[in-house]
C-alpha cells in the first residue's frame, strides 16, 4: 500500500505540495474551470436531451447560469443599498452596545483584589518617568500629504475591481474551452493512462464527475433551503432586510464550517442594532444555532455527507489543508478537490492511501471490521452492527457474510503467530459475548463474559445456556414427527462452534433445532426420539481425523436411516478431501442460507401444525 522507500514518498509529496502553494496563480483559475466543468455536466446533459447539440447546450447552460448569478447580484445590490441608507440610524445603538458589552466585561475584573491589578494599571516609577522625558524630548513628526485627486481615486477603484473581474473572466474563458473540449480532454487522459487502463481510467472519471456533481447539487438544494427558512424566520420575527441575510447565509455556507458562524454573526449584530434591548439579537441567534444544529446533525449527514463520499474528519482535514495551500480559494473547493483525490484513489495505487484515509467508509469489508472489533474486544460494536444486519436479513446470511469469514480471518492469524496471548483471549471473550448476546435474542443487551469464567468452548457454552433455558433435550419431545432438524458436531472448539451457530439459525427462523455432541462421554442414556427427525447436518471435518468422522456418519447412517446426511463445507482451507466427504453424505451444501433453504418447508410445515 505504501512505498517502500518512505524518504521517496515523503520528497514527492512535499515537491507536490510546494509546486501547488507556488504555482496557484496559474493552477487556481484551471482546477476553478474543471470543477465547474464537472458542476455543469448535468445540467449540460438535460438541455442536450431536448435534441440541441452539445455546443448550443454549453452556452445555453452558461447563459442560464450566468444571468442567475446577475439576478441575484442585482437583488443583492439592491438591498446592500438599502442597508447602508439604513445604516446611519443603526449607528447610535450599535455604539450603545459597545458600551454595554464593554461594561460587562470589565465588571468582573473590578471585582479582584486591588494588589493583584496594581502592578498590571500602574507602571514603575523608573519607566513612567522615562517616557515622560522621551515625550517632553521628542517632537510629534508632522506627515506633509498631498491632496487625492479624482483620477488617482478612479485608478485605484478600477485597479481594486480590475484584479476579482479578470481572474473571473480568465476562469470563464476557461471554463467555456474545456466544455467544448471536454471529449478530447477525456481521450487524451485515457491516452497518458495507456490503453490497458482504458476501463479503469473511465470508471475513475465518470465516478469524479458524478462525486462532484452529486456533492454540488445536494450542497445547493440544501444551502438554498436553508437561506430560504431563515429568510422567513428573519422576517417573522421582525428584523429588516431579511432577503439580504437569508441570502447571505446561503452564500456563505458554501465555504465549510467558517461560512456559518460568519452569517451567524452577522444576523446577531444586525439584530442588536435594530433592537434597543438584547432580546431580538438572543432570539436571532438562537433560531440560526437551533437550524445550524438540526441541518448539520440531522439532515446533512444523509444527504450531503453521503453525497460526497468522505468523512466528516476529511472534511475538516480537506478545508484546513487547501486553506493553508490556496487561501479562500482552497477552503471553497477543499471538498470537491479532496473527493476527486478520494476517487482517484480507488483506481490509481500511490493514491490508494489518500482514500483509505479520508473516505466516508474504509475500504474493508464487513468480515474485515468484525475480526478487528473483535480482536480489540468491542463486542458491543459488533452487536450493534449486527442488528443493523438481522432488521434487513437473516442470522443465517450474517453467519455466512460476517461471522464466519471473520472468524476465518482470526483463525489465520492466529496460526500464524500473528496475534498474543492477551488478543487471544480478548478474541475469544469477545466472540462469546456476540455469540451469547445472538443466542439470546436480537433485542437482547451485550453481556461481557469474562475469560477465566468460560471454562469450555463456545459452543458448548452455548448449547449448556440452551440446555438450562429450555431442558435436557433442548425442548419437548412432544412434537410432531420428523420435525426436528438435528444438528451433530464433534468435541473440538470450530466443528462445535459452526454446530451451534447452525441451531441458532435455524431457531431465529422459527425452525426446531437441536444439537448434540458425538464422543462427549455422556453416558446418560438417549431418550428414543429417530422418529422426530427430520433432517441430520454434520459439522464438516476441520479438526476431526477423517476416519473419526466417516465412523461416526456411519454410525448415523445406521441409527438414523430414513433422515438425509448433509454437511455444509466452510470457505476456509480443510484437509478433508471434498470428494470422500461428499461420497458419505446426502448432500454438501456451500452455505448457512443453502442449509436455510433446504429445511424451510419443514418449520412451515410445523407452524402450520
Amino acid at each position: 500500500m505504501f512505498p517502500k522507500r518512505p524518504s521517496n514518498f515523503l520528497v514527492t509529496v512535499t515537491c507536490a505540495i510546494a509546486l501547488l502553494h507556488f504555482g496557484r496563480e496559474v493552477l487556481q483559475p484551471i482546477t476553478l474551470a474543471l470543477v465547474l466543468s464537472l458542476a455543469l455536466a448535468p445540467l449540460i446533459r438535460a438541455i442536450g436531451t431536448l435534441g440541441l447539440s452539445r455546443t448550443t447546450s454549453i452556452f445555453i447552460t452558461l447563459g442560464l447560469v450566468i444571468s442567475a448569478i446577475a439576478g441575484a447580484a442585482i437583488v443583492l445590490a439592491a438591498q446592500l443599498f438599502a442597508l447602508t441608507t439604513d445604516l446611519p440610524q443603526y449607528r447610535a445603538e450599535i455604539r450603545a452596545k459597545l458600551k454595554e458589552v464593554q461594561v460587562l466585561t470589565e465588571q468582573p475584573l473590578s471585582r479582584l483584589p486591588t494588589e493583584l491589578l496594581e502592578g498590571v494599571q500602574s507602571a514603575p516609577p523608573a519607566a513612567t518617568s522615562l517616557r515622560s522625558r522621551r515625550g517632553a524630548t521628542q517632537p510629534v513628526p508632522v506627515v506633509i500629504r498631498e491632496p487625492v485627486s479624482t483620477q488617482d481615486s478612479l485608478t485605484r477603484a478600477i485597479g481594486v475591481v480590475s484584479g476579482p473581474l479578470g481572474a473571473i473572466g480568465l476562469v470563464l474563458v476557461l471554463l467555456i474551452f474545456i466544455l467544448l473540449d471536454q471529449e478530447n480532454l477525456r481521450d487524451r487522459v485515457i491516452r497518458l493512462t495507456g490503453q490497458r487502463e482504458v476501463s479503469r481510467t473511465l470508471k475513475g472519471l465518470e465516478d469524479a464527475a458524478q462525486g462532484v456533481s452529486r456533492f454540488f447539487f445536494s450542497q445547493f438544494v440544501v444551502n438554498i433551503v436553508f437561506g430560504a427558512v431563515i429568510g422567513l424566520i428573519l422576517w417573522l420575527i421582525g428584523i429588516p432586510h431579511a432577503v439580504l441575510w437569508a441570502a447571505l447565509c446561503a452564500v456563505l455556507r458554501f465555504v465549510p464550517y467558517i461560512g456559518a458562524l460568519i452569517a451567524g454573526g452577522a444576523i446577531a449584530v444586525f439584530a442588536a442594532a435594530v433592537d434597543p434591548g438584547w432580546s431580538l439579537a438572543l432570539l436571532a441567534l438562537g433560531l440560526f444555532v437551533a437550524l445550524e444544529v438540526v441541518l448539520a446533525n440531522v439532515i446533512e449527514p444523509r444527504v450531503y455527507g453521503h453525497s460526497s463520499g468522505m468523512s466528516a474528519l476529511a472534511i475538516i482535514v480537506s478545508a484546513l489543508f487547501w486553506s493553508a495551500v490556496w487561501g479562500p480559494v482552497g477552503l471553497l473547493l477543499s471538498t470537491p478537490l479532496t473527493l476527486c483525490l478520494v476517487v482517484a484513489g480507488r483506481y490509481v495505487k500511490g493514491l490508494e492511501p489518500v482514500s483509505i484515509l479520508l473516505a466516508e467508509s474504509p475500504d474493508a469489508s464487513a468480515a474485515q471490521r468484525f475480526y478487528h472489533r473483535a480482536l480489540s474486544g468491542d463486542a458491543a460494536a459488533i452487536i450493534q452492527d449486527a442488528r443493523v444486519f438481522l432488521r434487513k436479513s437473516t442470522l443465517a446470511r450474517y453467519c455466512d457474510q460476517v461471522l464466519l469469514p471473520g472468524l476465518t480471518l482470526a483463525v489465520a492469524d492466529l496460526r500464524a503467530g500473528l496475534a498474543d496471548k492477551a488478543q487471544e483471549q480478548r478474541l475469544r471473550a469477545t466472540i462469546a459475548a456476540v455469540a451469547d448476546t445472538l443466542a439470546a435474542g436480537k433485542t437482547a443487551r451485550a453481556r461481557r463474559l469474562n475469560v477465566s469464567m468460560l471454562n469450555e468452548s463456545i459452543g458448548a457454552h452455548l448449547r449448556h445456556k440452551r440446555e438450562e433455558r429450555l431442558g435436557r433435550w433442548q425442548g419437548s419431545l412432544d412434537v410432531p414427527a420428523r420435525s426436528i432438524i438435528l444438528s451433530v458436531g464433534f468435541p473440538n472448539i470450530r466443528e462445535e462452534f459452526r454446530c451451534e451457530l447452525l441451531v441458532l439459525a435455524f431457531r431465529e427462523a422459527g425452525i426446531d433445532a437441536r444439537s448434540i455432541v458425538l464422543d462427549d462421554g455422556d453416558e446418560e442414556a438417549r431418550p428414543d426420539a429417530e422418529h422426530l427427525v427430520s433432517t441430520v447436518f454434520v459439522a464438516y471435518p476441520m479438526d476431526t481425523a477423517f476416519d473419526a468422522w466417516s465412523e461416526a456418519v456411519a454410525a448415523l447412517r445406521e441409527n438414523l436411516p430414513d433422515a438425509p446426511l448433509l454437511t455444509i463445507r466452510p470457505r476456509e482451507d480443510v484437509q478433508a478431501d471434498a470428494a470422500l466427504v461428499a461420497e458419505r453424505v446426502d448432500m454438501v451444501l456451500q452455505s448457512f442460507e443453502e442449509a436455510l433453504a433446504f429445511v424451510a418447508p419443514v418449520g412451515a410445515a410445523k407452524r402450520a401444525a
